[in-house]
């Protein structure tokens, strides 16, 4: 029966290739949407729970390849909106703790503050914008270089300011629809309809499903203040699935949908205590599919995917190469590579607190190595104390009314290393670390985890002032230099001096100083002069303050 699955999901990706790669001209290439969400595991009826009334999700499942075995490398959105975004593990380009700054929407407009915190070797940790290695791009720029319109609505939140080489358009009004005729485009919309803060924002509103009938996992006691939040997240679900709808019907209405190869996932796991930051299925599995043109290759699959995989696979879709420095493997398209034996998490600062833990996990176990046994799984994070019920579970907890499951969150010590048989333990509470029959499994995973950390160059490994003074000498962000532009036979050309760095410019009637970022266009080749214009001229890398904007008369 397995041999046979694998067969039809290699027909089917084989098959997705063939017909995605039909032409290189621009106007034939597909569409990219990703419809993303924040913050739920796969509370989903096509992932077998049913609680949530999705009819549009329900539909778009029935069109598409599901993946059973989706995992983000860390269960909270900057992290892994960075690895999305990138290819690449946070812990490779220091983008691993939570939060860096505030960049949560648009171009990254912020100012760096003293918060007033010190990492555990005493290092003055201030907000920052990482600077990652200056090979490292955000994914969509190399989709804008073969002339596809990137638009994003309207989160970013990556840990860095977003570059302006990423996007033509990235606001909360950001559309596909303002691109050239017959330009294919790649948008992300994104909802914050199901995310942690809308449990006690939306507590007011009805609940959509009855608080009774829901289904509370094994580490959640019984009482109404629990069982009122778990019914609220599936109300927030419900909320989103019609935001979907009018996403899909409004793609149809342009004669787009079998145009378009759409993505659908979450950030990371569901906003709820022991969800959300944690480096169990809770925290880390997501609900992920996609569709291809005209349903073509629906069905499901138990492939392992990486969140990381999910750039260097759209560049494989769209025809492009993804570059070698990307930890990620594509999984479709025409440089589709070898499955993935294990998927990574890892578990750093969270806000205002330090933890470090790693794991790694394939198909049968997951195994966790924790790096500070005095630290307990629960972090008293204050923003996570705004849900009633997690403040519900401390009383519980104060008043010794939580049982042994309900209390292995809070406990501590903790042993070094956790081992759980994710398929008959799915919510992993039953550690087997300390069984005899398991210990080759544990050596052979933990070998395999140490190589795959010493591959990656694990920066967790730095203090984060520490590494926080390698990218930001002095506590000072960096600068690119100021590009310069010539003109040679009626056309611009432009050069900027930064490693790592990329041009953008835009034409316009403007002579001063232009503080809109969108639709700036990313500089491939000569510009060509325009009389009775302007040419405005910047220079960006990832991580440093963009330089001085450039402002010649044509």
């Amino acid at each position: 029966m397995k041999k046979t699955i694998l067969i039809v999901i290699l027909f089917v990706l084989i098959s997705c290739t063939k017909e995605i790669q039909k032409s290189d001209k621009k106007e034939d290439r597909y569409n990219f949407l990703f419809i993303t969400n924040e913050d739920i595991s796969p509370y989903l009826s096509f992932y077998g729970d049913s609680t949530a009334y999705t009819p549009n999700l329900d539909k778009l499942a029935k069109s598409s390849l599901i993946f059973d075995n989706a995992f983000t490398p860390v269960g909270v959105c900057s992290p892994s909106r960075s690895c999305i975004a990138t290819g690449m593990f946070p812990i490779s380009i220091g983008t691993h703790n939570m939060r860096t700054g505030q960049d949560y929407t648009g171009w990254g407009n912020r100012k760096y503050e003293d918060i007033g915190l010190s990492d555990p070797a005493g290092n003055k940790v201030i907000q920052y914008s990482v600077v990652v290695p200056p090979e490292v791009k955000v994914f969509t720029q190399f989709l804008r270089e073969v002339g596809y319109y990137c638009t994003n609505r309207f989160k970013t939140d990556m840990q860095f300011a977003t570059p302006m080489t990423a996007f033509d358009e990235n606001s909360p009004t950001a559309h596909y629809k303002n691109r050239e005729s017959g330009q294919p485009f790649f948008s992300i919309f994104n909802s914050m309809t199901t995310h942690e803060s809308k449990i006690w924002v939306y507590a007011n509103d009805s609940l959509r499903v009855d608080p009774k009938k829901v289904k509370l996992p094994a580490y959640f006691p019984d009482n109404p203040i629990v069982r009122t939040d778990v019914a609220r997240n599936y109300s927030n679900i419900e909320i989103f699935d019609a935001e979907v709808g009018k996403l899909l019907k409004e793609l149809e209405e342009n004669g787009l949908l079998d145009k378009t190869i759409i993505f659908y996932f979450s950030d990371h796991g569901g906003p709820l205590p022991r969800g959300k930051r944690a480096i169990y299925d809770s925290g880390l599995k997501a609900p992920f599919m996609i569709r291809f043109p005209k349903g073509m290759h629906k069905g499901r699959t138990d492939q392992l995917i990486s969140f990381a995989d999910i750039a260097p696979t759209v560049l494989s879709l769209a025809g492009v190469k993804p570059p070698e420095y990307m930890q990620g493997v594509a999984f479709a398209g025409k440089y589709k590579e070898k499955e993935n034996k294990y998927v990574y998490g890892s578990r750093d600062r969270f806000d205002e607190i330090y933890d470090k833990v790693r794991s790694i996990r394939n198909k049968d176990y997951l195994l966790v190595k924790n790096y500070y046994t005095e630290t307990p799984r629960y972090l008293d994070i204050e923003y996570r104390k705004k849900i009633p019920m997690m403040r519900e579970l401390l009383k519980l907890r104060k008043k010794k009314y939580l049982n042994k499951t309900q209390l292995m969150w809070f406990e501590s010590p903790i042993p070094e290393y956790e081992l759980y048989d994710v398929n008959k333990d799915p919510e992993q509470v039953y550690n087997l670390s300390d069984k005899k029959e398991y210990q080759g499994i544990m050596k052979e995973m933990a070998v395999k985890l140490d190589s795959f950390l010493k591959a990656v160059d694990d920066k967790g490994n730095i203090p984060e002032g520490e590494f926080l003074k390698q990218m930001w000498p002095n506590l000072k962000q960096p600068i690119t230099q100021t590009p310069k532009i010539k003109l040679l036979s009626n056309r611009y050309i432009i050069k900027t001096f930064t490693p790592g760095s990329d041009l953008v410019y835009k034409i316009d009637t403007v002579k001063t100083k232009l503080e809109e970022r969108d639709h700036w266009k990313l500089y491939k080749e000569p510009v060509t002069v325009q009389k009775d214009k302007y040419l405005h001229v910047r220079s960006v890398r990832i991580g440093y303050t963009d330089s001085e904007e450039v402002i010649i008369e044509m």
